[in-house]
């Protein structure tokens, strides 16, 4: 059977119910859909009443200028308040927030009335730094305690941040400094990837002598490996451990507007220029948390979460901190890979902490699927009740072998459809109301309103397929690309008329419920990753060897898509050269982090284009994929076509 009709099988064939003990006391249960039909607004104002206002909001939604939304615009709140203060004062200080798992196997279990201590002196130390309410910080530092510190320490005074994935090299971050103008950087000396410290603190020096971050004032390393190699310079950079550790431990909390910025995050964008996507305080503080609450059933007094992403990501920033935070969550964090140093790592801290709710990528699922179903059976699992599934569409077997390996056949399945861009979860089952089908993020949470239209704007009918649109503003919905409105208008908003454009394209089966089928535009997904064709073709291109590049991402079963690229060399570059492929894999890497690194390389000496001089990537997407190819009349040249595939056997190299 082919894997095709397999798919089909599981689509068709293989439904499941809800467990009937959870869905007899779940936290959100099938009238929500109809409350929130009735009166969406009303429904998103009782959410927002779960959170702590200084300045309870009277308004809910101003839509007075679409698309710039503004959601409970005359309230005010402190996030950093909700996500800890207010734990401790009503009485569950004692109540472990974090159990940090160290990639060395060190640990720390910090409480809520620890972390308020740790929040508030880092708070401290970021006013002494000059740090004032509105100036932007960057955070870049590996998956420790002191990251989710660090973003709560920022939100407690005001000061937007700005994440940075601890992968991503020091030009990436040089671009993502200058474009928020910065004016503190906060890093580590390194952090331990693969069983040994990886230095971080090199990359920020580096991307510290680039044109447009001179406004950085302040460097705040975290002393993590203990490497003794770290480069220091004098009157800019301070030790975490020397400023933060003599703070005050008392630091009150004030008050923002409910549109105060709170972060800005970047994604890639088809430009090759990264998108700064900027999020408030009120509205998604409002959707993160109850999202949280409803996905995952969370019981704050016994459950313990683990959401295995990066802080880097906005699936850390969403559902490490302030979803999980914000509800008064015990949860895990983990510092190093699933395989390290073995590949039942995640399976041995489940076991461990008693995790009951994981939430996890495709990519890492058909990893463990890879190893065997040996590895996680060696592991008792048995406190796990709902499992997640984040970043890409998941495909049916991965979905059954995760709820079958991991969830013991007994434990419900949320697949989750969002973006950086929606902040929040939007499409997804609900644990004790959906009957759940592999594969399918099915319907819109209540208060989301999504639906997959055509090329004209018009709904389709059960059973095809087209684009995904939002068609309601929601609460965490970005507010704008930093410093650019009209890319936000032109990005998101131009392709179908008062509707929100996702990026990606959808079907709706026969019941309605909607099949993600990922990107359509130039943007690549790779292991959970947005990362930009125009992004990647320019790193190439900066390489000396390189005259001009084509980037598609090509099907891959363990990444969901691979970067291949095809490569115009500059004359008297030898095409043959046994070193080249490698030489331009590792700029690649440098320029933009190993994970834009492209999977397959082909030198060829020219590239299928239009008339008009377009690149045609569909045709370059079918030789990646070894499919036939579909038209090429509209090219100059046909005959290009058989000289890129003719050369096909000899393509690049691979991790």
């Amino acid at each position: 059977m082919s894997n095709e009709s397999l798919a089909n099988l599981l689509k068709e064939e293989r439904r499941f119910a809800p467990p009937a003990e959870l869905a007899a006391a779940a936290n959100v249960t099938a009238e929500a859909y109809e409350q929130a039909k009735a009166d969406r607004l009303g429904f998103w104002a009782e959410q927002a009443r779960r959170l702590s206002w200084e300045t309870a909001p009277t308004e809910t939604l101003d839509w007075s200028n679409p698309p710039f939304a503004k959601w409970f615009a005359d309230g005010k709140l402190n996030v950093a308040y909700n996500c800890v203060d207010r734990h401790v004062e009503n009485g569950n200080g004692d109540r472990v927030a974090i159990h940090f798992e160290g990639e060395p196997g060190d640990t720390r279990s910090i409480t809520y009335a620890e972390l308020q201590r740790e929040v508030s002196k880092a708070a401290n130390a970021l006013i002494e730094l000059g740090v004032e309410t509105g100036d932007r910080v960057a955070i870049y530092l590996p998956m420790i305690p002191e990251a989710v510190i660090a973003m709560l320490a920022c939100a407690r005074i005001g000061a937007p941040h700005s994440l940075v994935f601890g992968g991503f090299s020091a030009d990436a971050l040089a671009t993502r400094i200058h474009d928020a103008d910065a004016r503190v950087v906060i890093t580590a000396d390194g952090g331990y990837r693969r069983g040994k410290p990886s230095a971080l603190k090199p990359a920020v020096d580096e991307a510290l002598t680039r044109p447009g971050t001179e406004n950085v004032r302040s460097v705040l390393v975290v002393r993590r490996t203990g490497q003794e190699d770290v480069a220091w310079t004098e009157g800019r950079d301070v030790w975490w451990h020397e400023i933060v550790e003599r703070q005050s431990e008392a630091h009150t909390p004030e008050a923002f507007d409910a549109e105060h910025p709170l972060f800005i995050l970047y994604t890639s964008g088809t430009t090759g220029k990264p998108k700064g996507i900027l999020h408030t305080t009120g509205g998604y503080l409002t959707q993160v948390s109850y999202t949280h609450h409803a996905v995952f059933d969370l019981k704050p007094e016994t459950d313990v979460f683990w959401c295995t992403a990066d802080v880097g990501w906005v699936t850390g920033h969403s559902y490490i901190v302030y979803g999980p935070l914000s509800n008064g969550a015990t949860e895990v964090l983990y510092e190093g890979t699933p395989d390290t140093p073995h590949q039942g790592r995640w399976w041995e801290i489940v076991q461990k902490y008693g995790v009951t709710i994981l939430y996890t990528a495709p990519t890492a699922i058909r990893a463990c699927m890879k190893w065997g179903d040996d590895i996680p059976a060696k592991f008792d699992l048995s406190s796990l009740r709902v499992l997640g599934s984040v970043g890409e569409p998941i495909n049916p077997e991965a979905w059954v072998w995760y709820r079958k390996h991991i969830g013991a056949d007994r434990t419900p399945v949320v697949d989750t459809w969002w973006q950086t861009e929606t902040g929040g979860i939007m499409i997804s089952p609900l644990p004790g109301v959906t009957e759940t089908k592999p594969g399918s993020a099915q319907v819109a949470l209540p208060g989301i309103a999504a639906t997959v239209v055509d090329d004209d704007a018009n709904e389709v009918p059960d059973g095809s397929g087209g684009y995904l649109v939002l068609t309601e503003p929601w609460p965490s919905m970005l507010r704008t690309i930093w410093g650019d409105d009209q890319r936000y208008l032109d990005t998101y908003w131009s392709r179908f008329e008062n509707r929100y454009f996702a990026g990606d394209g959808a079907k709706k089966d026969e019941d309605g419920d909607i099949w993600l089928l990922g990107r359509v535009d130039d943007v690549m997904l790779v292991s959970g990753h947005n990362i930009s064709t125009t992004e990647v073709e320019s790193a190439l291109v900066s390489h000396p060897k390189v005259a001009e590049a084509a980037v598609v991402g090509a099907t891959d079963p363990q990444t969901t898509q691979a970067i291949c690229a095809f490569v115009i060399l500059r004359g008297g570059v030898d095409a043959e050269d046994a070193g080249l492929v490698e030489e331009l894999r590792a700029h690649v890497g440098k320029q933009l982090g190993p994970i834009a690194k492209p999977k397959r390389i082909l030198p060829v000496a020219e590239l299928p284009k239009t008339r008009s001089g377009k690149i045609m990537r569909r045709l370059l997407r079918d030789v990646a994929e070894n499919r036939t190819l579909g038209d090429v009349t509209t090219l100059t040249d046909s005959s290009v076509m058989d000289l890129i595939q003719a050369k096909l056997p000899a393509a690049g190299s691979e991790d």
